[in-house]
């Protein structure tokens, strides 16, 4: 009785994450001000680490939380801040080829996934929960992959990281000499 419990109270808090999740990542999309686009934004990636959590992968879970909606997100708020991106006048072309080109694509894409969707059958009996049994920790795992397999890509990210916040920084220092 209470694995059934569970387990609907896992689909409860499924359904809530998936809508908060894809309204946010809607408003990143269509909304037109940078600094309510990176707010939710945040509130998307906080809305993943919750589906990270459900999987129980809590260690990829908290890196979703302290690297992206934490470091970079913020990152992205004070390069909005700084360079005043918020006060700038976007243009608006209600009639443009984009939104016709941006539909044709995304009608594309969910023809090209149909088949990847149909052909998908999840493991075990319909509505079973599937046990995962890890010989070690998932942090071991993960930190031996990524100190061994994985340390040149995890290196090269830390110096774009590095290198995208002092592009910033100069570019708002560039700004605030001439303006």
């Amino acid at each position: 009785m209470a694995g059934g419990m569970g387990t609907s109270m896992e689909a409860v808090i499924f359904y809530i994450l998936g809508a908060v999740t894809l309204a946010s990542a809607f408003c990143v999309v269509f909304l037109r001000r940078p600094m309510l686009n990176v707010l939710f934004m945040i509130l998307t990636m906080i809305g993943l680490a919750g589906f990270f959590i459900l999987l129980h992968a809590e260690f990829i879970a908290m890196v979703q939380l302290i690297v992206y909606a934490g470091a970079v997100m913020v990152l992205f708020l004070f390069v909005i801040m700084l360079l005043n991106i918020d006060r700038a006048v976007l243009p608006h072309h209600p009639n443009d080829l984009r939104w016709s080109v941006g539909v044709v694509l995304a009608i594309a894409v969910g023809l090209l996934m149909l088949p990847v969707l149909k052909a998908f059958r999840p493991p075990g009996p319909a509505g079973a929960p599937i046990a995962v049994k890890l010989a070690e920790p998932n942090t071991e795992l993960i930190a031996r992959e990524l100190f061994t397999n994985y340390l040149l890509p995890f290196e090269i990210a830390s110096v774009l990281l590095l290198a995208a916040i002092i592009g910033a920084v100069i570019l708002a220092r560039k700004r605030s000499d001439t303006g």
